[in-house]
């Protein structure tokens, strides 16, 4: 049994499109939009004139009272705002594997780690009253994970009032009706990277304090986001909610066909933010460390770039995150994970279907 984060529909994520792109009608005339943009640290600023304003674009779109685009993508997002809150030695977690790259945040920044089970609003509160900081994961950790961010932060915010709040929206942005900021937390963090942007371009969206501090902290000209990616990210940004609602609405066509029974050799599938919203596919038999060897035979992509990255065009078979397989390690020769990223469900059934063909061969 899994528990999937709500996907926009397509109707909805074209909206949500048109949306983005009426704000950069308000913040840049017509001439600036078709310009690349201006580079350095331009005095009095800190940061380039184009990012600054690509900047209110985002805090605009994502209800925010300022944003920061900082170098890192996702992973740099996380890690400026959590240096961006002063006086911070015990970060509350979610009592599930810590995704790695914020593991080595966290004791990089030597705090010390308090896990509540966040489906318990009880020990959510005690812990939250001990604790410095709250760091929620938007998308799954565990298979059973079913919390709503939103309870989660309301629980914190009445169990301690001041605590600052830091959401992980990476692999929920652009597919989720309202991410951490727009439901009470302190800042949201996330990847443009995954939105279709350029490598290495995260961004944190919140309130102005926090965001100035990070500003503050990367004040060198080697940290800035220069105009150019700025813009090269906020135009991609433009296309990423359609793409990704198509995208989880082939997911959901590939888990339903899976169940009916198209591909022999298939025992089941659900549907699974992990972290991308993916099909996860259990097989009959232990081989799926043979069906991901075979899989890039018939052009599904072996790893991810950047999880939807803009590279990212064939469907991507995988092996299950980590963080997922922590409770049930004995699924891990049965389990894979299929994102079908610009694939529709017919080539994902079809890949399937030969992939373990062939990887029952002798």
């Amino acid at each position: 049994m899994t528990h999937p984060l709500p996907a926009l529909s397509p109707a909805e994520a074209a909206t949500l499109q048109w949306r983005l792109v009426d704000l950069i009608h308000t913040h840049f005339d017509g001439h600036e939009i078709l310009q690349a943009g201006d580079l350095g640290v331009v005095p009095g600023l800190g940061r380039p004139r184009t990012t600054a304003r690509v900047e209110r674009v985002l805090a605009d779109f994502f209800g925010g009272e300022a944003a920061a685009l900082v170098r890192g993508a996702g992973t740099g997002a996380i890690r400026a705002a959590l240096q961006a809150i002063p006086g911070v030695r015990r970060i509350l977690v979610h009592r599930a594997p810590i995704y790695s790259t914020t593991r080595s945040t966290i004791e990089a920044m030597g705090l010390d780690v308090l896990q509540a089970d966040f489906h318990d609003p009880e020990e959510l509160s005690r812990k939250a009253r001990e604790a410095d900081l709250a760091l929620v994961q938007h998308a799954r950790q565990r298979l059973d994970d079913r919390y709503a961010l939103g309870e989660v932060i309301r629980t914190l915010r009445k169990a301690a009032p001041g605590l600052p709040i830091i959401t992980d929206d990476n692999y929920a942005v652009c597919k989720v009706p309202a991410i951490g900021v727009q439901l009470g937390a302190t800042a949201s963090t996330f990847s443009l990277f995954k939105l279709l942007g350029p490598e290495g371009v995260g961004c944190v969206v919140g309130a102005a304090d926090v965001v100035e501090r990070i500003h503050r902290a990367a004040y060198s000209g080697g940290l800035q986001v220069q105009g150019p990616e700025a813009m090269d990210a906020l135009r991609s940004l433009v296309y990423a909610p359609v793409a990704l609602a198509l995208q989880a609405q082939v997911v959901q066509e590939v888990v339903d066909r899976l169940n009916a029974g198209e591909v022999p050799g298939v025992a089941c599938a659900a549907v699974a933010n992990a972290q991308s919203r993916v099909a996860l596919v259990q097989l009959c038999e232990p081989i799926a460390d043979r069906v991901l060897e075979v899989a890039p035979r018939f052009g599904a992509a072996p790893h991810p770039v950047g999880a939807e990255s803009r590279y990212e065009v064939a469907a991507m078979f995988y092996r299950a995150s980590g963080t997922m397989l922590a409770d049930r390690p004995d699924l891990a020769p049965f389990l894979l994970r299929i994102n079908p990223m610009r694939a529709g469900a017919d080539t994902v059934i079809r890949v399937l279907r030969m992939s373990v063909e062939a990887a029952v061969k002798p």
